[in-house]
Formats: structure tokens, sequence, C-alpha cells
């Protein structure tokens, strides 16, 4: 039997406090919000009780962000893609943004364990003068307990409406892929951090990013497998390949810490659950 959850997450500004409001269906809540740098910006921590997909269970995921808002989520754990009988697990993720909303979107990583038929799509739809700073970060395996991705797919979609597109499979069962230079060479995660916005960013601010995620690139033990580019006007993208997920986490966080303050001025701060 399929378990299904849907979460719908809103955010607006009311007597300059963002206030987030939200409702569910199934196993996935809010489990808290927070305010650690003032009423100007409002943490949420989603929570998926059950812990895992497995084949045939969907998570639809409904945030939207208001104009002036500032919204950051994240989640209590990983995500779990587990084995599937033939039926895809599908977790899919919408977000909007209105007119001058910010939105960070932080989860921790997805896991995909061998055997499973993953999707995993991340949608975005931005109004002029909205921004998002956003990552994906997956896990294929648990090379370190000895559970490697040997079988099964992952489906990845990121997609910012009309400006940018990254979709593939990935196939646990495809060497060339999984091992060959010009595919993982052999890696276990791959990460992806993106500074999108919903109209064409301005060079200098663009550039800034570029330069800002090299130089953190550029001083990491993962400099030979990181990169950072702009794919279209409207998004500078971070790309990295790691042979666990807390090295490419570190890194996506360090360039992070670097894009708020110059980008947003705000301070780098860390959501407090990452120190759980």
């Amino acid at each position: 039997m399929a378990w299904n959850a849907r979460l719908s997450l809103d955010y607006s500004v009311e007597n300059a406090r963002c206030v987030a409001r939200f409702e569910h269906d199934g196993p996935l809540r809010i489990l808290q919000t927070l305010y650690p740098e003032g009423a100007g910006v409002c943490h949420n921590v989603l929570v998926h009780p059950p812990g895992g997909l497995v084949g045939g269970d969907a998570l639809e995921i409904s945030i939207r962000a208001r104009s002036g808002a500032h919204g950051l989520v994240t989640t209590a754990g990983a995500s779990r893609f587990y084995r599937s009988d033939g039926a895809p697990a599908v977790q899919r993720t919408r977000i909007q943004l209105d007119e001058g909303a910010r939105l960070e979107w932080l989860p921790l990583e997805a896991i995909c364990y061998s055997g499973c038929i993953a999707e995993n799509q991340l949608l975005l739809d931005l109004a002029p003068g909205a921004e998002l700073i956003g990552w994906d970060v997956t896990a294929l395996g648990l090379p370190e307990s000895q559970l490697p991705f040997d079988r099964g797919s992952l489906l990845q979609h990121l997609e910012l409406d009309g400006a940018w597109l990254e979709r593939g499979r990935i196939q646990a069962g495809d060497a060339r892929l999984m091992e060959g230079p010009l595919g993982l060479a052999g890696q276990r995660c791959i990460a992806t951090l993106f500074l999108a916005a919903g109209a064409d960013l301005p060079r200098t601010r663009r550039d800034l990013a570029l330069e800002l995620a090299r130089r953190v690139i550029s001083n990491h033990p993962l400099a030979a497998t990181a990169g950072t580019t702009a794919p279209g006007s409207q998004v500078v993208a971070v790309r990295v390949l790691a042979p666990l997920v807390e090295p490419a986490l570190a890194l996506l966080k360090a360039i992070r810490d670097a894009w708020r303050p110059a980008l947003w001025s705000l301070p780098a701060t860390t959501p407090r659950t990452w120190a759980l």
C-alpha cells in the first residue's frame, strides 16, 4: 500500500514579521518554526516520520513566499529512497516566490539505497525580484556501511520555469556512467548549489557570485571535483562530486556562507538543527 503525504507551506509578512502557515495531509510535518535571526527571517524544519520512501510512495511539498517574505527550510534528517518492487518512489517539491521574496531551500541529503526506483523533482517559479539559494545533495548508497548502490535508478529533475532545466537518470548498472572519467568517476555523492532569480541577474551580481564560489572551491579539498558556472542569465550553479556526503555538504555550506553576506547583506548564520 502506497504511503503518500502532502505539505503546503506559505510565508507572508505581517506586522514586520515573516510568518509561516502550513497544511498537511499524511506523515509530513513542520517540526519547528524558529527566528534565530530575528523577525525578518522565518526558519522551518520539515520532518517525515516514516523516514523514507518505498515504491509507490509520493511526497508532495508546496512552498510559497509572498512579497517581501524570507523563509528558510531545512529537514531534520536525510531523505531515504528504499528498494522498490517496480513502482517509483517520488519526491516532488514546488516553490513559488512572489516579487521581492527570498527563500533558502536547504534540505539534508537524499540517500538512494540499492534497488530503489527514485524520482526527485524540484520545480521553481520565481517572480521578477525574487531570489532563492538552494541545494540538492544525493548519496548513492552508503559506501562507509558497505551498502553500495549497485541496482536501481534515480531520476533527477531541477527546473527554474522558463530559464533552467537539469534532468538526468542515474542507472546503477551503467558502469560507464558510474565509474568512467566522464561520468561520476567512482564518486558516490552528487551535489548542486544554486542561486536562482526571477529575472536576469545583473552581470556584476552574477560575476560576484561566481567569484565567491570559485574562491571557496579553490581552498577546499574537493577543488578537483567541483566547479561553478552560470548556465543561464538567471542562475549560478555549483556542482560537486565527492566520495561521501559530509565533505560535499561542507563545501556547499561554505559557499552559502560567502554568498549570504555579499548578495543579501545577511550574516552567515547556521540553522540550529544542523548542530544537533
